[in-house]
């Protein structure tokens, strides 16, 4: 299973008790997720599931992209890393029993604190950049999963103005 997890571009700060779903992308946002999309287009495979956060900026990221997505609510921002486990179906001795590529648009920490799991680092949070996709593949070895980091991408660095950091 590969398991390609994009955080959210930028958005606004919520305004004092605003309602932090809601929040949308600024200027900037809208470029990352323009960039990164791009570069996911190009190198995702046919037929993968976009499971989204209910939030606005995650279905702002995701829509440009230009595919189907399905939103769920496990994903919203305060959401446990456990139940993101049980959204993809992943078990800790047998690992993830759903089949083909998952594209998961969400927040931090859970994604942050996902990668850390499934990669096996000390440390229970690994920092995840906003507009950012880490992409990663489990596999079988020895008759146990494994999990391997193929890529990370940064929306900065996936165009030919990778030198332009507004």
């Amino acid at each position: 299973m590969d398991l390609i997890l994009w955080r959210h571009a930028e958005a606004e700060v919520a305004p004092e008790g605003g309602d932090d779903l809601s929040r949308s992308l600024t200027k900037k946002g809208e470029r990352q997720a323009m960039r990164m999309a791009s570069w996911l287009d190009r190198h995702l495979p046919e037929g993968t599931r976009v499971l989204v956060s209910p939030s606005r900026r995650t279905q702002q990221t995701v829509m440009s992209l230009g595919r189907k997505f399905k939103l769920r609510d496990e994903l919203v921002p305060e959401t446990s890393v456990d139940d993101v486990m049980n959204l993809l179906k992943w078990h800790p001795e047998t690992g993830p029993q759903l089949k083909g590529p998952v594209l998961l648009v969400g927040h931090q920490p859970y994604l942050g604190q996902l990668v850390a799991r499934l990669l096996g680092m000390r440390d229970e949070m690994c920092p995840v950049r906003k507009g950012g996709v880490w992409w990663l593949r489990t596999r079988i070895r020895d008759g146990q999963p494994q999990t391997v980091l193929l890529t990370v991408a940064c929306p900065e660095l996936t165009s030919s103005s990778w030198d332009d950091r507004s």
